[in-house]
């Protein structure tokens, strides 16, 4: 038994308008009607519906065992007249990224969306799509566009999170009173960039290809909006390496910082070990045992030895804080 939750939609076009919902056993049937296509959307398949699926559409089993097991890179590619596109969606959540899958199955009159992971709901995309009837009437290509463009753009406010927290954290590394070490959580936030700069440049890659083959599918005015995509893409691409550039700036500084407050504790205690000498070798002299002290008959020698460790220590820590070593 198929649950209800894993077929989000199924839905048949007719001229960029929607004709009716359909169950998976239907589609063939609908199919036969000209100038229709159908739009299915699934989350998190089984096995028995991926085979239902793979048998309505005769999709190839090696990218439907793909779809169905995740965990692939983004990708596209071709099975006869069936593109398969491999989208990483991103969320950001509770300040950290989680990632997602989405797989794209797109033929002459069909397109299969299965999400997997973290990913927003695409019923925004299909109603975008649904009110745009002379744009969906393109056919599948448009529908496919329609998708990658909506992915792509959920990756900018996942960008502007980190940068807004790279912003705090070089706040708080140029502070006058910063005294955290801040590396642990610039390198978190530079594994984050890394995995998104591999989720995100693919894309231009399947853009690419996109826009130099597959004219049965994108057409020619279709082609316009993919360069748009493709856009977006180096634009986040951009924006991810100069970021991840300036974290590892941000992580030398924080570094060089850690050294130069150890150097300050250093020189604090090499000022406080000097002071301490003085009266260190006054009193060892004075616990000699010989017969002859020196002063030893002179009444104000214990007052006067006091007055000059004093003096020569208070001199010594003046002329130390003087040059910054305490």
């Amino acid at each position: 038994m198929i649950d209800a939750n894993m077929l989000v939609n199924c839905t048949v076009y007719k001229n960029g308008r929607k004709l009716r919902d359909v169950s998976i056993g239907e589609i063939n049937d609908a199919l036969e009607e000209d100038n229709t296509f159908v739009w299915v959307g699934l989350f998190e398949p089984s096995v028995e519906l991926m085979r239902q699926i793979k048998e309505e559409f005769r999709l190839h089993e090696l990218a439907v065992e793909d779809a169905y097991a995740a965990h692939q890179r983004p990708k596209i590619e071709e099975y006869g007249d069936t593109l398969f596109v491999v989208l990483q969606t991103a969320q950001a959540v509770e300040g950290a990224v989680q990632f997602g899958e989405t797989h794209i199955f797109v033929g002459a009159r069909f397109v299969v969306s299965v999400r997997h992971g973290a990913s927003h709901s695409y019923a925004r995309v299909r109603e975008r799509c649904e009110s745009l009837p002379e744009r969906l009437a393109r056919g599948p290509g448009y529908v496919l566009y329609a998708i990658m463009d909506f992915v792509v753009d959920h990756y900018r406010p996942v960008m502007d999170d980190l940068e807004a927290r790279f912003d705090r954290f070089e706040e708080e590394l140029f502070g006058r009173d910063s005294e955290r070490a801040h590396l642990q959580d610039l390198y978190r936030l530079k594994r984050q960039l890394i995995k998104i700069r591999s989720a995100v440049f693919p894309l231009l890659d399947v853009c690419s290809q996109l826009l130099r083959f597959h004219e049965s599918l994108i057409t020619k005015d279709g082609k316009v909006y993919f360069r748009d995509i493709c856009d977006h893409v180096a634009h986040l691409v951009e924006t991810g390496d100069r970021l991840r550039d300036m974290v590892a700036a941000a992580m030398q500084i924080d570094l060089a910082q850690i050294s130069i407050r150890q150097n300050e504790v250093v020189k604090s205690l090499a000022g406080w070990g000097g002071i301490l000498a003085i009266p260190t070798m006054v009193f060892s002299l004075y616990g000699m045992n010989f017969r002859y002290m020196p002063e030893l008959e002179w009444y104000w020698s214990y007052p006067a030895v006091l007055v000059s460790i004093a003096a020569s220590c208070a001199w010594l820590y003046f002329r130390l804080r003087r040059i910054g070593w305490l």
